[in-house]
């Protein structure tokens, strides 16, 4: 099932389908390692639904809700 990376619940995890968007927002996410096929998983999500954390490639992350809204994952 593919869900869009905001979507996603704290432990919930995937593989990174597709990144939306152009410009300097698409490559900054590949700049951290987000591409197509990379394992991601969802660890912490704020109160308030922004930032949110994520681990992929043994590292953590922290991207912006709109950050997050680019990205889609095949959830496992």
């Amino acid at each position: 099932m593919e869900k869009i990376l905001s979507e996603l619940k704290p432990k919930e995890s995937g593989k990174v389908k597709k990144i939306y968007g152009e410009g300097t927002l698409h490559r900054r996410l590949l700049d951290m390692g987000i591409i197509k096929g990379t394992a991601i998983e969802v660890t912490k999500v704020a109160p308030l639904g922004d930032p949110i954390d994520i681990k992929i490639k043994g590292y953590h992350l922290s991207l912006r809700k709109e950050e997050a809204a680019q990205i889609s994952v095949e959830v496992s």
